[in-house]
């Protein structure tokens, strides 16, 4: 097998122009080198770190990690896991002077002929790339992309020069296609009259009086990059519509030759576009130091550990149900909503008879709705058993409703940042940790084993008054084991697995891209009421005192 290769030369001023490498630990306890791009990027924000905030967030290149000069440390943002990394400073490269050698095609002949010069391609494309080039050649400040002139026209008057600069790109702006003139005055233009192409300057080498310029093969990425970042922002400030594009510059090809076609159709028919990354998924706040973590004031220790609560024994389910019911002599010419036969008539359950009559009825004392006594004790023992009972009809809760949650840890402190939509206050930080088990008896497969998928699972709020609030009642239905439950997933179809149980909490810190983030300016009040019809409102804060 015979493969290419290759030499790559960097700047004297680059991690490896200096001779520094960053390697990170492995298992093993052995060192592993970061990629040359990697490294580079980790030395320059070491060089410019902020002693404010000692670290950098390598996200902006595809990794999910944070690196804390601090504590030389590499943390996984979505695992939270840590590596220790450490900066050489004896990988000197060699240097070299002069200019840099001409790119060569591969494999080379030494005693070959030299070949004829291939004309260049005149498709739109590759007159798009080489102006492109060119522009990014001639330095900052040129502006080289012009229509292309189907037939020679008489002179027109002069038209205003393009503007160099507007307001500020919205970051992750990547690709620019399309002419740089209003969509308005493209409207009757073909399509030769709408694709860039190559002034005559440009095509004449170098300007008057000025000496050649630089070869294309020796122009870098990141000229091209501020170009098309400086033509972005006239695009934008004159009104032409983003196209967010993910994975633009990702390392499968797939995608960037996608957008590249997208904007090559676009630009040919006349219409303007400008391509941007999306939003990032910002799941976790920056690193936080164990001195920076704060305890939240009103609420005593910063951790709770839940085990399996047995039910209360020595109370039959009659017993239970007789706290909560009337009993009704003359039952009303409706339906009972949970056999759906006549209240008149005997109930209409199947399954295991519990020791009352199948004709009495009774009413619930708080909401008034009346049932079969059989069907209700027939419920009760279907249930969790645990001395509470909840209408069928509008889930008005009898008791202290508890739940099926599975034994684990539940943390909560506040961090030194901010929420997005809450920028006056600090954020509240629970991290839940729930292991796999067994199933006991008032799970759905009793004795078969569980998954627990995600943990730990990082939640956010704000640290105000009503955040506060929240919290504590949180606090509740964790004691309470309502939080979690084992059942079926909804996002993967896992059955036997840890799943949330019907209050929703925020796991997104920076960003709302999956709808479980900030800023939502109805989450605490939803959430409120979420809990409330888990029977968990400010008068169970007194009832847990008590």
């Amino acid at each position: 097998t015979i493969r290419p290769v290759r030499r790559s030369y960097y700047d004297p001023s680059s991690a490896p122009g200096k001779g520094v490498v960053w390697e990170w630990e492995n298992d093993s306890g052995t060192w592993t080198p970061y990629d040359m791009d990697v490294g580079i990027t980790i030395q320059r924000a070491y060089e410019k770190q902020h002693p404010w905030h000692p670290w950098v967030d390598l996200s902006a290149i595809g990794f999910c990690y944070v690196i804390d000069f601090a504590t030389m440390g590499q943390i996984n943002r979505q695992t939270q896991r840590k590596r220790r990394v450490r900066r050489r400073l004896d990988m000197v490269y060699p240097l070299v002077s002069g200019t840099l050698p001409k790119s060569q095609s591969w494999p080379a002949s030494p005693g070959a002929a030299a070949a004829p010069p291939v004309p260049a391609c005149t498709c739109p494309q590759c007159l798009l790339v080489m102006s492109v080039k060119a522009a990014a050649a001639a330095g900052p400040g040129t502006s080289t992309l012009q229509p292309r002139k189907a037939t020679p026209a008489p002179p027109a008057a002069p038209k205003p020069p393009l503007p160099t600069a507007g307001p500020k790109a919205p970051d992750g702006v990547a690709v620019v296609r399309g002419s740089l003139k209003p969509l308005a005055a493209q409207g009757g233009r073909r399509q030769a009259a709408s694709t860039p192409a190559l002034s005559s300057a440009e095509a004449s080498g170098s300007p008057p009086g000025k000496g050649p310029r630089p070869s294309l093969g020796t122009l870098n990425r990141s000229h091209l990059q501020r170009l098309a970042i400086a033509q972005s922002r006239v695009l934008i400030a004159s009104g032409v519509p983003t196209v967010p594009v993910k994975n633009l510059t990702g390392s499968s090809p797939v995608n960037p030759a996608l957008a590249g076609i997208t904007g090559i159709l676009m630009s040919a028919a006349g219409l303007p576009v400008c391509l941007t990354r999306p939003p990032k998924l910002v799941l976790h706040p920056p690193p936080v130091s164990k001195s920076e973590i704060q305890s939240i004031p009103g609420i005593s220790h910063s951790c709770r550990k839940t085990t399996k609560k047995q039910a209360k024994k020595g109370k039959t389910p009659e017993e239970v149900l007789k706290k909560y019911l009337q009993k009704v002599r003359h039952p009303p010419d409706e339906d009972c909503t949970i056999c759906m036969e006549r209240l008149s008539a005997p109930s209409g359950y199947k399954g295991p008879q519990p020791a009352v009559k199948p004709d009495l009825v009774g009413k619930l004392v708080k909401c008034s709705h009346v049932f079969h006594l059989h069907c209700l004790v027939a419920m009760y023992n279907n249930g969790n058993k645990d001395g509470s009972l909840q209408c069928p009809t509008c889930k008005t809760i009898y008791g202290v409703k508890t739940g099926t949650q599975p034994p684990g840890k539940m943390e909560y402190h506040i961090i030194p940042h901010a929420l997005p939509g809450h920028a006056d206050c600090k954020t509240i930080r629970i991290i839940y940790n729930i292991p796999p088990g067994v199933q006991g008896p008032e799970h759905p497969n009793p004795g078969k084993s569980f998954t627990a998928r995600g943990f730990p699972r990082h939640c956010y709020l704000p640290d105000s008054e009503k955040g506060r609030k929240v919290l504590k009642l949180l606090l509740v239905a964790w004691d309470r084991r309502l939080i979690f439950a084992i059942g079926t997933s909804s996002t993967t179809g896992e059955s036997d697995t840890v799943i949330w149980n019907e209050i929703h909490h925020k796991t997104e810190f920076g960003s709302n891209l999956t709808g479980h983030g900030y800023p939502d300016i109805n989450y605490l009040d939803n959430v409120l009421a979420e809990l409330a019809a888990q029977g968990i409102t400010e008068e169970s804060l007194a009832q847990e005192k008590d």
